[in-house]
């Protein structure tokens, strides 16, 4: 097939990646003619604008496609009365996702809806080849907190066994990876796992695990109450100012997904961790501070929490909303939970960095500095008003 004849079908276009990967595509990557189409399903409405996509021919937005509603067909039916030119998709990257607090529900739900979409896109379109899926550290591990099973086994490899139980059954990735290995048996499209860290970047509508966009919130109102020039202590505490690991800026994880998909000879039924440059909150706590004019320092006992101190000073976020004519809606999100926050901040202290020998060996070198990761999150959270 010419590579010119690749349509692109995101699902969960506007979470943290699957904006990425549409961004990527539109702004020429790998090529500015490597695909031909790209179509972009979120679940809420979203504009072209309010998305900040380039204004390009070659993108559909769909919305109000509920993977999980009714049969398998109608599922079909509705895909191909919405998605134009559906019998053309190529490349297909499921970014959705659906969170429950019942394990097993959240297990069922995400192998679920990923099963039915790439059914779905089989029957539809003959041309269809390859499934990007992603997963994360929680395959290694992370969430298990002081119980991180592979802290003698860094850098961390995709080659790792397994996590032991109870936690390998409470996790939704295994059940997709053996959805994606029992559905593509004996087909002809091929699929790839894709691992990153914390991601760090963008999204258009809120989203609860954007950790810049809480940062970003809380710098904003802690520069206009405590001023310019200010100090700022890290909330978290002294092991995780200090412990390893690599976050993932959105635009790797993007291109590499994109890269994966256009190369399945290489990366057929692998799985890859995505990552920057290995890093500590040491290294990067006053490069993010120095963005907003502030002297980001070390931790202290009584350090703001971000959640609790935007909504200790919520009237001054509401002047800066209204001063800076700011869109409506950032801090009244679940984005306020300091949860997410608190997790990677503090008590994910330990070391987790990984290995990207697999994704070098593929020929893929790509790496983001620290500075260069935040600095474009936010410059992009500028110009959708999110800060001023």
């Amino acid at each position: 097939m010419a590579l010119t004849e690749n349509h692109a079908l995101i699902y969960g276009a506007s979470g943290i990646s699957g904006w990425a990967i549409v961004n990527a595509i539109l702004n020429g990557y790998p090529s500015k003619d490597a695909f031909t189409k790209v179509s972009a399903l979120v679940n809420r409405p979203l504009t072209r604008e309010m998305a900040l996509w380039p204004d390009d021919p070659r993108l559909q937005i769909v919305s109000g496609i509920d993977l999980l509603k009714g049969s398998q067909e109608e599922l079909g039916k509705s895909i191909k009365e919405k998605v134009k030119d559906v019998d053309t998709v190529t490349q297909v990257y499921f970014y959705s996702y659906k969170q429950d607090d019942d394990n097993d529900r959240e297990c069922r739900t995400n192998e679920d809806m990923l099963e039915r979409a790439v059914t779905a896109i089989e029957h539809l379109s003959p041309k269809f080849s390859y499934v990007v899926l992603p997963s994360g550290t929680k395959i290694y591990g992370c969430q298990m907190l002081d119980k991180f099973p592979f802290s003698n086994d860094l850098p961390l490899k995709e080659t790792l066994p397994p996590i032991p139980e109870p936690y390998l059954s409470q996790l939704f990735y295994y059940n997709q990876i053996d959805c994606l290995k029992r559905i593509s048996k004996g087909k002809s499209w091929k699929w790839c796992e894709v691992r990153p860290d914390n991601i760090i970047g963008f999204v258009p509508n809120n989203n609860a695990y954007c950790l810049a966009q809480t940062l970003a919130l809380y710098l904003t109102v802690y520069r206009d109450v405590e001023g310019e020039g200010a100090k700022c202590p890290f909330p978290g505490n002294e092991k995780s100012w200090v412990n390893r690991y690599n976050e993932s800026p959105q635009d790797m994880v993007a291109r590499f997904s994109i890269y994966a998909s256009l190369n399945p000879e290489k990366t057929a039924s692998q799985s890859f961790n995505v990552g920057g440059q290995e890093d500590t909150w040491s290294g990067k706590w006053p490069v993010i501070c120095d963005y907003f004019g502030l002297k980001g320092t070390g931790p202290e006992k009584d350090a703001p929490q971000p959640g609790a101190y935007i909504a200790a000073h919520r009237k001054e976020w509401d002047e800066l909303e209204n001063k800076h004519s700011l869109k409506k809606g950032s801090v009244d999100s679940d984005i306020t939970h300091p949860g997410f926050q608190y997790y990677i901040m503090t008590m994910f202290d330990f070391d987790r960095q990984m290995s990207m020998e697999s994704s070098h060996k593929i020929g893929y070198t790509e790496d983001m500095k620290t500075p260069e990761t935040w600095k474009i999150a936010f410059d992009r959270m500028r110009k959708a008003k999110v800060i001023p």
